[in-house]
């Protein structure tokens, strides 16, 4: 995954403390080394490293590209976050979900489902090549 480049849509991330543990907190990416709005080489900041949720924007979406062999993947989602996880530049994970520890963040996206409601998310993955 090293010099893989990714693309998230997303302002804020939901950060941890030093148990891994949601804050409560959005915070924005801007001027961060979380901040990937626009194409960002993944080994470049954090020494690669991350392990955090994403705030998607409405309609959001994550792509990356692996500039070597030109293999893309773009992944949509209904849901309100993706974590971005890298295993020490040998893989990254993207995983839509609601945020982490939202039963007990009440700024959160509420992640209760009643009875008798319906629930409805749906995740694409798109796998492509760069011509």
């Amino acid at each position: 995954m090293s010099g893989h480049v990714l693309q998230i849509d997303a302002d804020a991330i939901t950060p941890v403390d030093e148990n891994l543990i949601p804050t409560g907190e959005i915070m924005p990416v801007a001027g961060t080394d979380f901040d990937f709005r626009s194409p960002t080489v993944i080994g470049a900041r954090r020494g690669g490293l991350y392990d955090h949720n994403y705030v998607l924007r409405a309609g959001g979406r994550a792509h990356v590209v692996d500039p070597e062999s030109g293999r893309t993947l773009t992944v949509q989602t209904t849901e309100p976050g993706v974590q971005l996880y890298t295993g020490y530049r040998r893989g990254l994970c993207l995983e839509t979900q609601h945020f982490p520890d939202a039963p007990n963040r009440p700024a959160f996206p509420a992640t209760i489902l009643r009875p008798t409601a319906a629930y409805h998310s749906r995740t694409v993955c798109e796998f492509g090549i760069l011509r």
